[in-house]
């Protein structure tokens, strides 16, 4: 099952959204982007190989998953009271699935997946820029203080009470 038009298709869609990533400076570049989608292609192909009474692909797709959600824990990180790295986080949740796509033998699939993908993070940061609405409350920081700033700023501890 392992083909050269499968992990061609692998490195062009990881290529494709990591180049996206990378550009704009976000987590989930170029190399990590093809690895991911690779690795999972790799994986699946392999277990598509084994044969057997005992053998459940859609156990090794769901290990995939649970292996994914790690490394997205992993770039998501709480930062001066608000969470970031989420969109990162499903990027790399989405690039898996890509690589299940492709050992599906689903190539064309796959890149249009990826093509979707990188119109949604681009397309929806230009239409956040042009529309301020759009990102009313989603990114907003908020700022966690504790009662030690509060004991030494009474007319702070006033307005939040």
């Amino acid at each position: 099952p392992y083909s050269w038009s499968a992990i061609g298709s692998a490195a062009f869609c990881g290529a494709l959204i990591g180049m996206e990533r990378q550009l704009r400076g976000k987590p989930v570049g170029i190399r990590t982007s093809v690895l991911i989608i690779l690795g999972t292609y790799l994986f699946l192909a392999t277990a598509f190989m084994l044969h057997g009474d005992v053998i459940d692909h859609s156990r090794v797709v769901g290990q995939i998953i649970t292996g994914i959600g790690f490394l997205g824990a992993g770039v998501m990180l709480a930062k001066d009271g608000a969470v970031v790295g989420v969109t990162s986080a499903a990027t790399i949740w989405v690039l898996a699935s890509i690589g299940v796509v492709i050992a599906t033998n689903n190539l064309l699939a796959a890149i249009k997946l990826s093509i979707l993908v990188v119109g949604i993070l681009y397309g929806v940061d230009v239409l956040e820029a042009k529309f301020k609405s759009l990102s009313k409350g989603v990114h907003r920081h908020v700022k966690i203080y504790s009662k030690r700033y509060y004991r030494g700023n009474k007319k702070e501890a006033e307005r939040h009470d």
